[in-house]
């Protein structure tokens, strides 16, 4: 929606009303300015998040009853509203959770019971919540699921597909193709726009359960290092610092930081040096 209003012009012909109906944009949309949080939403969300990855089992209600006993005024109206602007869902089994949307291509999960033994087999993707200073943003990894070795992200402060498409392309660009692409039901995974480039290159499409974090348990991981490693002791002011923060922390991840599962390798290390024994 960003891109197609900032080509609707006022002021010239044809008129507002004549430009929206070719380009499809609802003209009530042209006026509207998203609200950012306040001070004690953003620090609420924040305490929300960190919660969230220490009990990634709690649903709405869990989460409210925790923050009422920490002394914060909220209701489970409110937390819903927030989980659902963050991106948070429970892991606890509910029931029709894995019913699709109608209009979503779902693909079945492939990595079960399935031995991961070489790099390029599988990579895995998702979405986290980054809080900032005075604001919020999200953030799209791809890693390569055997050497943990992050591939591509991209910083959004929106939800929708683009950035996740970027961070996609970027990773097919500079690594050889995967054998299997594994991410959640989210709608910027499921979309045409996505699973198209995966298809057409003849990578098999994986998805596990909406909110089912063990299934891309090294994605999880890796946010949870990212947070409370990086995110958590910066309270970033733009999104140029948060892009900076970031990709520092993942050059450290990739490249500095040795990982015990690798033989205290890093991941680009063990990345690289498997490259040359891949057939």
């Amino acid at each position: 929606m960003t891109v197609r209003r900032t080509l609707v012009e006022p002021n010239v012909q044809p008129s507002m009303r004549r430009q929206c109906e070719l380009l499809g944009v609802n003209r009530s949309s042209l006026y509207y300015e998203p609200v950012v949080p306040d001070a004690e939403e953003l620090a609420l969300m924040r305490r929300m998040d960190k919660l969230h990855l220490k009990h990634p089992f709690f649903g709405s209600r869990m989460m409210t009853q925790t923050l009422k006993g920490e002394g914060l005024a909220v209701n489970r109206k409110r937390v819903q509203r927030l989980m659902r602007i963050m991106g948070l869902e429970s892991t606890a089994p509910k029931p029709n959770t894995s019913k699709p949307a109608p209009e979503h291509a779902v693909y079945p999960y492939l990595l079960r019971d399935m031995k991961v033994s070489r790099i390029n087999q599988v990579w895995a993707a998702d979405i986290t919540y980054i809080p900032m200073a005075h604001g919020f943003a999200y953030l799209v990894a791809i890693i390569d699921w055997f050497s943990r070795r992050v591939l591509a992200w991209r910083l959004s402060n929106t939800m929708e597909t683009g950035f996740c498409l970027e961070a996609l392309e970027k990773a097919l660009r500079h690594y050889r193709r995967p054998e299997i692409f594994n991410t959640d039901q989210g709608s910027q995974f499921t979309s045409d726009d996505f699973t198209s480039i995966l298809l057409g290159k003849d990578i098999k499409v994986s998805m596990d359960g909406k909110g089912r974090y063990i299934d891309n348990i090294f994605v999880e991981r890796l946010w949870r290092s990212l947070k409370y490693e990086e995110v958590y002791l910066h309270a970033y002011a733009t999104m140029k610092e948060a892009r900076e923060g970031i990709r520092g922390y993942f050059h450290f991840f990739n490249d500095e930081r040795p990982h015990q599962a690798l033989g205290y390798q890093t991941p680009t290390r063990f990345y690289t040096g498997l490259m040359g024994k891949v057939a």
